[in-house]
């Protein structure tokens, strides 16, 4: 349910408000837009009588919430929200913004090089994964806290965002001390109890949908985040399951302009985990920003046939920057602008 509070409301009207909910056992979550103020009322309504809550002062009116998602609904808050990327940069609103690194932090010469070149391509954010979720047990891991590190320093030398998975609990702490985003990978979608740990920070969380996940699933997930108090979630398509052999992962745009209409959340897109070739990323890119993404994640490496993890996803710097030129490009015949990082 959504109280929606009349124009001219003071804090004092508000804080009654949120008192009265809280007082029936709810959580409430306040949006203060630019007309107006709403507060949402969450959990179970049924047995509960609200009229309290619908004569209080300065309340106009009560509006049930029908998807099964509600903080994250487009019906809580109807403007498109922009979820800051570190101090400098955001994802969200009319610009697009790009996160560009490697699969995984190697050596220092490799993500301090790759953080310079796509720093002057007019990247946003820095992507590298210190711990790697990896389906055979023998294949690398990620350097653990030491690329962590590098990621850090890598942000000091360059002013990028920096972009990293965290793969249980006890990782929490440990990534968000280092990294500006908390990525929330696909195998853990569903991990509920990692969902709401991250949640408990300060972090933004990219939440990225899992491989057989509907949208409802998806919005339900970065729902459990937003209900411990983190509003900052980006979403990312990372491409589904599907019965295709010519691409790692089917990468279905049609879900940007349907999360669009269903949430306020920003999306951005990962076109390097969506096909799992290298020479699919640049069209697929410029493809998912004339479809009105507000970002994408590629993967970026100076030397892709001897990376440690997903080379043959990954662009050459050189590529990288040709692809930011195109970017623009389409950008500006869909009315939105690149948004350019530090350099």
């Amino acid at each position: 349910m959504i109280v929606v509070m009349k124009s001219g409301c003071r804090k004092e009207d508000v804080d009654h408000v949120v008192q009265l909910i809280r007082e029936r056992g709810l959580k409430d979550h306040v949006i203060v837009g630019t007309d107006r103020t709403v507060v949402a009322a969450i959990g179970d309504k049924r047995h509960l009588d609200m009229t309290a809550i619908e004569n209080a002062s300065m309340v106009d009116r009560l509006v049930p919430i029908l998807a099964p998602y509600k903080v994250a609904s487009r019906e809580v808050k109807t403007s498109p929200s922009v979820i800051p990327l570190g101090p400098n940069a955001s994802v969200g609103g009319t610009k697009v913004s790009v996160i560009a690194g490697p699969c995984s932090v190697e050596n220092e010469k490799q993500i301090l090089g790759t953080a310079q070149a796509v720093m002057k391509a007019g990247a946003v954010g820095l992507r590298g994964g210190a711990f790697k979720p990896r389906t055979n047990p023998y294949d690398f891991q990620g350097l653990g806290e030491e690329g962590l590190k590098l990621l850090s320093k890598a942000r000091d030398e360059t002013g990028l965002a920096i972009v990293t998975e965290v793969m249980s609990i006890d990782q929490v702490d440990l990534v968000a001390e280092y990294a500006d985003v908390l990525q929330i990978g696909t195998r853990n979608m569903h991990n509920f109890n990692l969902l709401m740990a991250a949640g408990k920070t300060q972090k933004t969380i990219m939440l990225k949908r899992g491989w057989s996940a509907s949208l409802n699933e998806f919005l339900l997930a970065a729902e459990y985040i937003i209900n411990e108090g983190n509003t900052n979630v980006i979403l990312c398509e990372r491409g589904i399951r599907t019965h295709e052999t010519y691409v790692r992962n089917t990468l279905p745009l049609a879900i940007i302009p349907a999360i669009n209409r269903e949430s306020h959340l920003p999306i951005v897109v990962d076109p390097s985990q969506g096909t799992g070739h290298a020479y699919m990323v640049p069209q697929m890119s410029k493809a998912a920003v004339a479809a009105g993404a507000d970002g994408l994640l590629i993967e970026v490496h100076p030397d892709p046939e001897h990376a440690l993890t997903d080379g043959a996803q990954s662009i050459t710097h050189g590529a990288f920057e040709g692809l930011m030129h195109e970017l623009g490009l389409i950008a500006d015949a869909v009315g939105r602008t690149m948004q350019l990082g530090p350099n």
